[in-house]
């Protein structure tokens, strides 16, 4: 029995999948994979890439030597996405401040507990050593 030893990249230990012969291809590498890996055909396909050599096995009838290490991204069918997300949101009211009215007390009441001590304490209390 020959192997090939497989890893996640997301993983430390690596895996051993079976076959007889000198080769498996790629195709019958991923099927083995995913049954192994409990893996829905239907959600995912996988990215073989050589440990050592980094070259990416895309055709499914390539062969892949005997003892060879790879390692195995899981990607979705439809390609990578892009993991960002932006939201546009219109909005119709103003972005800061209030829509309500203020009272004009409040306003002058606001500015007379502010400014009442500037003015009823003399200079001397100001100055602080």
């Amino acid at each position: 029995m020959a192997c090939v030893h497989y890893k996640f990249a997301s993983k430390l230990n690596y895996s051993i999948a079976t076959f007889d012969g000198r080769h498996i291809s790629l195709r019958d590498l991923k099927k083995q994979i995913m049954g192994r890996e409990k893996l829905k055909v239907a959600n995912c396909d996988l990215q073989i890439t050589n440990a050592q050599t980094k070259e990416e096995y895309t055709d499914d009838n390539a062969l892949i030597p005997k003892n060879s290490s790879v390692i195995v991204r899981r990607i979705p069918i439809g390609g990578v996405k892009s993991t960002s997300k932006t939201y546009v949101i219109s909005r119709t009211e103003p972005v800061m401040g209030t829509s309500k009215a203020v009272c004009k007390n409040t306003i002058s009441h606001f500015f007379y507990t502010l400014l009442l001590p500037l003015y009823c304490c003399s200079e001397v209390n100001h100055i602080r050593p």
